[in-house]
């Protein structure tokens, strides 16, 4: 039953990551690249319609987190209560740069929101790639010093960063060079998924140059993966583990490296979506490889004294599991006709769906 609900939990998580992932990229591309108002008009409505949904699935995954694995819930929205408000703040600007850009047709009012709207989404891929980082390499559970727990197993506080910058110290914090280093990851990677979906959904006089941004960007994504593999070493000596004991698990690494590869050849597709496809590929194989990488765990602890906390150790009572379940599938075939719905009514080029303009 805890397996159940945490492949529950890290889809809705992928999807997340897919879904709002192309809205923080088109966010970046429209910060870095959209120059005329044609093309930020394009870019603005081809994610006007989907933007708001796409969060549902964050706010979803919370509520599974909070239904299934409540101590994990507590745990974590304590510990990582500063990142998650800034998290907040930055959502809502991204939300308000959207909506109230069209309200007053002023230049100034136009370029505040623009920024807004912009400089949110580069922080909150880059804040959401920290976030992996900090899953991966793992907190200080207990608040351990000098070999003994200064409080319960379960809690931790981290400060945004520690003196050291380092992922090793003993006070650690939510930046040091690992998670900001993931941190890159996130942004480039979302960069050329919000091209990708640009191109995909808008005949903007951008997508030409976008294909070769994309282009260039891969060979910046892929170098950075390599180095993140081998950074990773320094954390977790042996990150592997899981893979070498259940190589079904290899399936997620090999999604991971078509969808990287596939996008290489951005520039000769004969279909507009294939871009898309192929980066949705990476990210869901980047996700479920790490996860898959650390299983069970759910949040490592970085000492000895106080273990993981794991989906075995932090799941809710079996019974409370079960009675969800049936209410979860009811919800799963309401979000599947909705999800239809949307994208058939919105299917195709979005260039003159005019979001945002009153």
């Amino acid at each position: 039953m805890e397996l159940f609900w945490y492949i529950v939990l890290v889809t809705m998580l992928a999807v997340y990551v897919i879904l709002d992932g192309y809205d923080f990229g088109a966010g970046i591309i429209h910060l870095f690249f959209a120059k005329t108002e044609k093309d930020k008009k394009a870019i603005t409505s081809a994610i006007g319609p989907f933007w708001d949904a796409n969060e549902v699935w964050l706010i979803a995954a919370g509520g599974v987190l909070f239904f299934a694995f409540p101590t994990l819930y507590a745990s974590s929205f304590s510990g990582f209560y500063l990142p998650l408000i800034m998290i907040l703040w930055l959502l809502i600007f991204r939300a308000i740069g959207l909506e109230l850009r069209g309200q007053v047709h002023n230049a100034l009012w136009e370029l505040i929101w623009d920024r807004a709207f912009g400089v949110a989404s580069l922080l909150l891929a880059l804040f959401f790639g920290v976030a992996l980082g900090n899953v991966v390499r793992g907190v200080n559970l207990g608040m351990v010093e000098n070999g003994v727990s200064t409080q319960e197993a379960h809690y931790f506080f981290l400060p945004l960063w520690n003196p050291e910058f380092s992922p090793q110290a003993e006070h650690l914090g939510i930046i040091d060079w690992f998670t900001l280093f993931l941190g890159v990851v996130s942004v480039v990677a979302l960069t050329i998924h919000g091209a990708n979906w640009i191109i995909y959904k808008t005949n903007s006089s951008l997508n030409g140059k976008l294909k070769k941004v994309v282009f260039v960007l891969n060979f910046v994504l892929l170098a950075l993966v390599v180095v993140s593999l081998l950074s990773w070493h320094i954390i977790e000596p042996n990150p592997f583990h899981n893979f070498f004991e259940h190589p079904m698990l290899w399936l997620f690494p090999i999604i991971t490296f078509i969808g990287l590869f596939g996008m290489f050849k951005v520039r000769t597709f004969k279909k507009d979506g294939m871009g898309f496809l192929f980066s949705s590929l990476f990210l869901f194989g980047g996700l479920a490889s790490t996860v898959a990488s650390i299983f069970p765990k759910l949040l490592p602890s970085t000492n000895t004294v106080n273990p993981s906390l794991t989906l075995f150790n932090m799941a809710a009572h079996e019974y409370g599991l079960s009675v969800g379940m049936n209410w979860f599938f009811i919800a799963l075939v309401l979000v599947i006709v909705y999800m239809v719905v949307q994208y058939r009514v919105f299917k195709g080029k979005m260039d003159d769906v005019g979001y945002g303009e009153h």
